[in-house]
């Protein structure tokens, strides 16, 4: 057994295209086809660079951050979640620039570009110097699941989910992790 770590935009494809067997990821993203456990939810912290008016809060709200850009993702369930987009009044999210990796992101943020939504206890702690997470109150936490083809019932994938709905089924600083196919055994049925 061996792990892979995928984009966020990979969770469903590695595993239609058998790439990986599991995946271990934050939602939201595309489960059509696929069987998700939610192991447990994580707050979501306010992203911004050591500079911003916001930095020293113990926490913020949406209004404290309501009219700031927040960056963009290609994929548009996962934009609305990270940006909360429409916002509960109503309008819509201000614009931000797009991004397609994490490290962009980190990027934009640090620059002043934009401010990003990310999960409080993920990869992006700790950060960077110049950069600070500060918890958001008063917003959805977002959920870390496990997510497998919805029909493979094999017994690595059954042992797998076990074992991960045991031993983490608490706040845990997590990666999107996957385990890549077995191969040494016959593809499971």
């Amino acid at each position: 057994m061996r792990t892979l770590h995928l984009d966020f935009r990979q969770a469903r494809a590695a595993l239609l295209d058998h790439r990986v067997d599991v995946v271990l990821a934050r939602e939201p993203f595309a489960s059509d086809g696929l069987r998700v456990t939610a192991l447990y939810e994580e707050p979501r912290g306010l992203v911004v660079p050591a500079f911003r008016r916001l930095v020293g809060r113990t926490s913020v709200t949406l209004d404290d951050f309501a009219d700031e850009a927040l960056v963009r993702y290609a994929d548009a369930a996962y934009d609305a979640f990270w940006r909360l987009d429409p916002r509960p009044d109503g309008r819509p999210a201000p614009g931000g620039p797009l991004v397609v990796s994490a490290v962009d992101k980190l990027e934009l943020v640090a620059g002043g570009q934009a401010l990003a939504l990310a999960p409080a206890g993920g990869e992006h702690n700790p950060l960077r110097h110049d950069l600070t997470t500060i918890p958001v109150a008063g917003i959805e936490p977002c959920r870390v699941v496990v997510a497998t083809r919805a029909g493979d019932r094999g017994p690595l994938v059954a042992d797998f989910l076990a074992i991960a709905v045991h031993q983490l089924t608490g706040p845990r600083r997590l990666r999107r992790t996957a385990v890549p196919p077995a191969t040494d055994q016959a593809p499971f049925t």
